[in-house]
């Protein structure tokens, strides 16, 4: 009997991680799903036949390693780093350096330390394919948006790095930079629970992007032949030209 080939997702207790486990179970791939909040992964394991869970803070350097045991013997062939979010919309001024700190921890050093836990056994495996899901923040900044934007340029430049340092190994690396995305929590996190202003981001928009087009992104680019590596794919909407600019109905 063949081994299964697995899939370890961050982040997949909502939006594009929660997306990215049910893409993947449908192209044959069983799931490790990680993410803060475990009665959610309790719920996603039981809509979702192939699906394990691991409850873990990737901010928390023995939460990580307690992962990366979990993950050890499971022969983990693609991990897919979608755990990040946006937590303001001041300016650069009015800015809480807290928050950025917490916007930094949570996108980039979260992304970093699985990263690090799980890439080694890839290598010793002689298989693998990393996928980050930054933003098009990270490759273009604007205003209202600083510490996201520094946060997402610097995931952007992680995986680029990383790319880089692994060149020789038989380890892909793909980044996904998504523009609007229309999801039940992130603009609601970035306005502490504004609902009349996180619905504002999205209003007039016709079809902002959906976690399952972000997903099958994902899918996409992990199903092509080995030696085919995506490195970075930017998607939007239709009506999004730029971060700035984006056609809404009048």
């Amino acid at each position: 009997m063949p081994s299964l080939k697995y899939a370890l997702v961050t982040g997949a207790s909502s939006g594009i991680g929660a997306a990215t486990v049910k893409s993947l179970i449908g192209d044959g791939f069983s799931i490790i799903a990680t993410a803060r909040r475990g009665d959610r992964l309790e719920a996603l394991a039981a809509e979702n036949s192939g699906v394990e869970i691991f409850p873990a803070d990737l901010t928390s350097a023995s939460d990580v390693a307690a992962l990366a045991a979990f993950c050890a013997d499971k022969q983990v062939e693609v991990l897919v780093n979608c755990a990040g979010g946006a937590f303001d919309a001041a300016t650069v001024l009015d800015g809480d350096p807290e928050l950025w700190a917490k916007t930094y921890e949570v996108n980039v050093i979260g992304t970093l330390r699985v990263t690090q836990a799980i890439t080694p056994q890839m290598i010793e495996r002689g298989k693998g394919h990393i996928v980050i899901i930054t933003s098009t923040a990270g490759h273009r900044a604007y205003e209202n948006g600083g510490s996201y934007v520094a946060a997402k340029f610097a995931e952007t430049s992680l995986a680029h790095t990383l790319r880089l340092e692994l060149n020789g190994t038989p380890i892909r690396i793909t980044e996904i930079a998504p523009g609007m995305v229309k999801t039940d929590e992130f603009a609601v996190n970035r306005f502490a629970g504004d609902t009349a202003k996180a619905a504002k981001v999205y209003e007039g928009v016709a079809a902002p992007l959906t976690a399952d087009d972000v997903a099958e992104s994902i899918r996409w680019s992990v199903a092509l032949p080995e030696h085919f590596n995506v490195d970075s794919m930017v998607i939007r909407p239709v009506a999004q030209a730029a971060n700035h600019k984006v056609y809404r109905t009048p």
